[in-house]
């Protein structure tokens, strides 16, 4: 294949013209880069690239570029707020370290330019080699829950059918595979039922390991635009922001969670504040449910959880029919060894109350990235397009029509989880990976586990947007990627809501937009016809469409990204079928039904389990990890790119102690410590405050540090990690 025949072809499938100097340099002159549709002066709206939330941002553009940004009043989501995030979100586009162009590890082991056709002749080559000598199973890749659905449908298509991966996973498992795993063994489908508009009409609010003060903060001022006098109650062992203005908090012992929530349906069981019509027509395995948690009887479960019989009690009667209630579920029962039964647990509350399916009620996951949901049902990692199982011959057989592959070249079941994969890399049998805009260097459990796995590779690829992340500093490779407002696209929201992203400045040097890199690797790899059609993101979006039809999540009535934008989002369902225009706020099973065959919900539960590493006299503290500020996310990869937002987090790495334990150790406020655990140590400043109880401790996850020091435990159903809880201890530097 020469790089006039790949690269002439791509050029006038976009532009219509090709030049000497454009095959030269590809990327000087726009090469998969879709123009801007907007006037050079003009304002557009468009979602948020950070959070789930999916707030709106009106961009404002001067010369062709964008040059400022306003929250946007007009959107049904954040009615004219935003975080300091999303102020700050031209920010991360202008930074110094951009990828600009590929990057290939020479023999000296140092990274160097190189053009865009040798960069994918050695990702084709080394690829094809690899699966040559060991198998389609010694390939996989890691991908996101920050790019545009489109683009996970384009990467997911192409790695399983196009290149023969068999494993492939996204970061979206450290987030929010627990709540995928726990609404489709529940509901038969992974829907979130609820709209954020439940905020506003709750009579009670209930947060589980949720702290949306801090991480979602819309969604807090949603819950502040409740006139009906809402209780609100959180339920977490530090005094978080959201806490600390909370009507009532729930402050029990880490991770024993579940057997409050298995307490507090004993007590409504006993009581008869259930409601059992809705139990007998929409729900199967209460009975079942009922005997399990007969154990779990007030006493018991206040000496486990901490807070004595009185309050577990006083919790309960909150519940119980006659108000509407919703619950809300964050990372801190996500990422727990047992999280998928805890989230669980939180549905059956919902079902025996009969608070699903109504204004202000739900059992309500809060999504992590902007792009979870999208990646949850089109990314062709765990499932695939439109939610539909490997197991499903029929499934197989849909996805491979609409594709015109052979059935067979899809496989029976999913490839390995992201723990698994990186044990293969550890035992030799994955032997290349590659990593689509994710950071797993940094945010990995045990964070030097996964640095000592990556060096066993034969070949590591990263695609990012910055060449110097944590993870990129370890690649044979690096392919420069456009940004969030540097490419089209749509993302689904916590709320099922599709939004848009849009092209607002042009991204820089010969990095390109992840759709038409995945074209480019398409025509390279020699299986661009699996994308006949599909030449723009919003070609992508039809396909997407058409292949969610009859599904849950049936999508077919959204005529385009037009309908989209001026319509401030639209919540999936809406189906081609549907005889209504879709209504700014929609909830799931307003008649009852749900997705198993039988129509009804499931009540899921188990015994629950041990703490993985639980506290010793060598390791006597149990840290917790979560957001520390909401000028921060994730690996700080973006934020940090921002002068405002820096100046709005701690400039140093802070765990907070409480003054009991201060005192034992000697400790004041601001004294460098050593947090130790047996897999690493992190150095950081004491913050001595009551926020946690005697023998805890908490760091923010956004910092380097911390990753070195969490066990790596993860949910049996979800694989999801456990980054919530690990035995540490404290030193004195």
């Amino acid at each position: 294949m020469s790089l006039v025949s790949t690269f002439s072809d791509f050029l006038r499938q976009r532009d219509g013209k090709l030049t000497h100097e454009m095959i030269l340099a590809p990327g000087r002159f726009g090469l998969g880069k879709t123009p801007n549709r907007l006037q050079p002066d003009s304002t557009t709206s468009m979602v948020c690239g950070y959070c789930s939330t999916g707030c709106s941002l009106k961009i404002h553009m001067k010369d062709g570029k964008a040059v400022n940004l306003t929250p946007d009043p007009a959107y049904p989501v954040n009615l004219g707020m935003a975080c300091p995030k999303g102020w700050e979100a031209l920010a991360p586009l202008k930074a110094g370290d951009r990828a600009v162009t590929p990057l290939l590890r020479d023999g000296s082991g140092n990274l160097k330019p190189v053009e865009w056709d040798a960069a994918l002749r050695e990702f084709t080559g080394r690829f094809k080699d690899i699966i040559a000598r060991h198998g389609r199973e010694a390939v996989a890749f890691l991908s996101t829950g920050q790019i545009p659905t489109e683009e996970m449908f384009m990467l997911g298509v192409l790695a399983k059918f196009g290149m023969g991966f068999i494993h492939g996973d996204a970061n979206t498992r450290q987030c929010m595979a627990t709540s995928h795993v726990a609404y489709k063994m529940s509901f038969g489908f992974d829907a979130p039922p609820f709209t954020y508009k439940d905020f506003e009409e709750s009579d009670v609010i209930v947060f589980l390991g949720a702290n949306p003060c801090i991480a979602h903060p819309i969604m807090w001022e949603r819950v502040m635009m409740n006139k009906r006098k809402p209780e609100i109650i959180v339920v977490d062992p530090r005094q978080t922001e959201t806490a600390l203005v909370a009507t009532r908090h729930y402050a029990l012992a880490p991770k024993s969670d579940l057997a409050l929530l298995y307490g507090l349906s004993h007590i409504l069981i006993r009581e008869g504040w259930i409601d059992e019509r809705y139990i007998a027509e929409h729900t199967s395995g209460f009975e079942e449910f009922k005997a399990h948690v007969q154990t779990f009887d007030p006493e018991a479960v206040g000496r486990i959880t901490g807070l004595g019989t009185e309050k577990l009690k006083e919790f309960a009667a909150l519940l119980k029919p006659g108000k509407r209630v919703s619950l809300w579920w964050t990372m801190g029962v996500n990422q727990s060894h047992e999280g998928v039964r805890t989230a669980q647990a939180v549905i059956n509350l919902a079902l025996m109350t009969g608070n699903i399916g109504k204004p202000g009620t739900g059992a309500n996951s809060i999504t992590g990235q902007v792009n979870a949901m999208g990646s949850r049902i089109f990314s062709n990692t765990t499932g695939l397009p439109g939610g539909r199982n490997y197991q499903d011959p029929a499934h197989r057989e849909d996805v491979a029509r609409f594709f015109k592959i052979d059935p067979a070249a899809i496989q029976q079941k999913p490839g390995l989880a992201y723990d698994q994969i990186l044990s293969a890399i550890d035992e030799g049998k994955i032997k290349g990976l590659w990593v689509i805009a994710t950071n797993p260097a940094h945010s990995w459990i045990n964070q030097e586990d996964f640095r000592r796995v990556a060096a066993k590779l034969e070949f590591l690829v990263v695609q990012d947007m910055y060449h110097d992340t944590d993870t990129a500093r370890l690649a044979h490779l690096v392919l420069p990627a456009a940004a969030w407002g540097e490419k089209e696209g749509s993302v689904i929201n916590s709320e099922r809501r599709i939004g848009l992203f849009k092209k607002v400045s042009p991204a820089p040097g010969q990095a390109l937009a992840d759709f038409y890199i995945f074209k480019l690797m398409a025509k390279y790899w020699g299986c661009e016809t699996l994308f006949s059609g599909i030449d723009t993101p919003e070609q992508a979006f039809q396909a997407m469409a058409e292949l969610s039809r009859s599904r849950p999540c049936d999508f077919t009535g959204i005529s385009g990204y037009k309908q989209i934008d001026s319509l401030g989002g639209i919540q999936w369902p809406y189906p081609e079928t549907s005889k209504l225009p879709p209504v700014p706020e929609r909830r799931l099973f307003e008649d009852g039904r749900f997705y198993h065959p039988d129509g009804k919900a499931k009540f899921q539960f188990s015994p629950p389990q041990p703490i993985p590493d639980p506290v010793t006299e060598k390791y006597p503290f149990a840290l917790m990890t979560g957001r520390g500020s909401s000028a921060q996310w994730h690996t700080n990869t973006r934020t940090g790119k921002s002068e405002v937002l820096r100046k709005l987090y701690p400039a140093d790495s802070l765990v907070e102690i409480h003054p009991q334990d201060a005192s034992r150790l000697k400790l004041a406020n601001g004294d460098w410590v050593l947090v130790k655990s047996p897999r690493g140590q992190a150095r950081a400043r004491a913050s001595v405050a009551s926020t946690v109880q005697p023998g805890q401790l908490f760091m923010p996850m956004h910092d380097v540090e911390v990753n070195r020091l969490t066990f790596p435990a993860f949910d049996p159903h979800s694989r999801q990690p456990s980054y919530k809880h690990c035995a540490v201890l404290v030193e004195k530097i």
